[in-house]
């Protein structure tokens, strides 16, 4: 699963052939076809893997790092930055996914489109915390903030572009959130 998110990764999921995999990885192909009876189902199930890795791993730094929503919320961007900064950061999984599978309603799709729901609710969530006046729309807006920093920091490889993202993301906070906390 590891080997299989590294090529994905780098390599995207069409152009990363099983034969790589099973190479990279030190298992055989009838391992392999032992525990995913395709490549479709290895896929998905690297897909969903690594979205319990990602959450997970988003919500620990964001949460522990700041004592205040209004700091969780901003907290976001930080986590992306540091992302953004990886050696290994080739963008987004579930976006460079979802531009390989553009039919509407397959399974991979599906799984690519549910990550960025759970990650808008998890946004929402904070700016209720926060007292949002409107924690949907503030929520979509940051949500999108972050998708356009993650996509541009992939393009132009400038990690700072979390940076930009945060700023504007001050900007929505302060028109949204009253002063209470």
């Amino acid at each position: 699963m590891k080997t299989a998110l590294e090529l994905f990764a780098k390599h995207g999921i069409h152009a990363t052939g099983i034969d790589l995999i099973v190479e990279q990885s030190g298992v055989t192909k009838k391992t392999l076809y032992a525990h995913f009876r395709s490549k479709e189902e290895l896929v998905l199930a690297v897909l969903r893997w690594y979205d319990g890795m990602a959450r997970n791993e988003l919500r620990r730094q964001v949460e522990t790092g700041e004592k205040t929503a209004r700091g969780r919320l901003l907290a976001v961007f930080d986590f992306a930055e540091n992302w953004f900064q990886q050696h290994d950061f080739y963008g987004c999984l579930f976006i460079n996914t979802i531009s390989e599978f553009s039919e509407r309603g397959t399974p991979i799709r599906q799984t690519c489109t549910e990550y960025k729901k759970a990650l808008r609710e998890y946004i929402q969530e904070l700016c209720k915390q926060a007292g949002a006046s409107n924690p949907q729309g503030l929520s979509e807006e940051l949500a999108m903030l972050l998708e356009g920093a993650t996509v541009t920091a992939q393009v132009s490889q400038n990690p700072n572009t979390a940076k930009i993202a945060k700023r504007a993301a001050k900007s929505l906070i302060q028109k949204g959130i009253p002063k209470i906390e």
